[in-house]
């Protein structure tokens, strides 16, 4: 199968970068300053998940790098032209190599060879959190004995797009992604044929682009709710969650960041097997949210990018 394997990086723009080092580090992950620019990593993980500049202006998505094994990187660059996607010119902020194409919002999008970043297999399991009390007995664990949590990967980014249907059959078509689910035109989650979790990427009706949250692993439903502990005594109170998704049925907590898009600790996702038939559905509205948690925020669906950039 010709199609790509991995999200291998997102990359957006912010008016300032310190304020970006400092909130991903209260996240959790490893942000490293390398060139002007902030990349983001996990601890103990090899892989740059994703890159952060620094513009001046309000928050961008700039691009996202797909990964494909290199035997499918010239059979996807033929089949990319045969049905009519044209190449483009490199972004400006780019380092590596690749070719480059935009998605129907006008994303550009990188084509590159990387090593497979999405799992193979169902994610990361840390069981529940024990501690034993004085007479042996396994007892719940009290804060100090917890360390800071620090996601394990990425798991997905959903963008905004201004007309979801179109986004589903640029990806599938050209990129070889698969449905996983939708509901109506609203919204769409796609995972990759060569396995993954249940969406690798997914796209939200808006006026168009942007960049609404990256999702991130961590090692069970404690680390969900204890991030969202670490993230308020960092200083950044506004969220939502914790709670339990129905598409992809993964426990969360969705973090605002400074710039209005969001950041979500992801526990239990759904996972889709290279060899997995996958039974995707079109979901009614209320059975494709979430099965519980609290009041949805008013700004959750809003896209800030089009609003400071006119992009719609």
């Amino acid at each position: 199968m010709t199609a790509i394997h991995s999200l291998d990086r997102f990359v957006f723009s912010v008016p300032d970068l310190k304020e970006a080092k400092a909130y991903f580090t209260a996240f959790g992950l490893d942000a490293r300053e390398a060139g002007g620019r902030l990349d983001l990593y996990t601890f103990g993980h090899p892989h740059r998940w994703g890159s952060v500049f620094e513009s001046g202006k309000p928050k961008k998505l700039e691009y996202l790098a797909l990964g494909v094994y290199p035997e499918d990187y010239d059979p996807l660059r033929r089949h990319l032209e045969a049905i009519g996607v044209t190449a483009i010119d490199p972004h400006p902020l780019v380092d590596e190599q690749g070719f480059w194409v935009r998605d129907p919002d006008g994303i550009p999008l990188q084509i590159v060879v990387a090593e497979k970043s999405s799992p193979n297999e169902k994610g990361e399991v840390c069981g529940p959190f024990t501690m034993k009390n004085p007479i042996g007995i396994d007892i719940g664990i009290n804060r100090r004995s917890m360390q800071p949590v620090r996601p394990v990967r990425l798991t997905h980014a959903l963008l905004f797009c201004s007309d979801v249907p179109r986004s589903l059959d640029f990806y599938a078509k050209a990129m070889g992604m698969r449905l996983s689910d939708q509901s109506g035109d609203g919204i769409a989650f796609l995972h990759g044929a060569h396995s993954s979790d249940h969406h690798l990427l997914a796209f939200a009706k808006s006026d168009g682009p942007g960049l609404h949250h990256t999702s991130w692993v961590v090692r069970g439903v404690d680390e969900v709710g204890l991030g969202m502990e670490q993230m308020m005594a960092a200083g950044y109170p506004y969220g939502w969650g914790v709670g339990r998704h129905v598409l992809g049925s993964n426990y969360f907590y969705y973090q605002r960041d400074p710039w209005g898009s969001f950041t979500e600790y992801s526990y239990d996702i759904d996972f889709v097997g290279v060899d997995t038939d996958w039974p995707a559905a079109d979901h009614p509205p209320e059975d494709s949210f979430y099965l519980w948690g609290p009041v949805v925020p008013e700004d959750f669906v809003h896209n800030h990018e089009t609003e400071a950039h006119g992009r719609g």
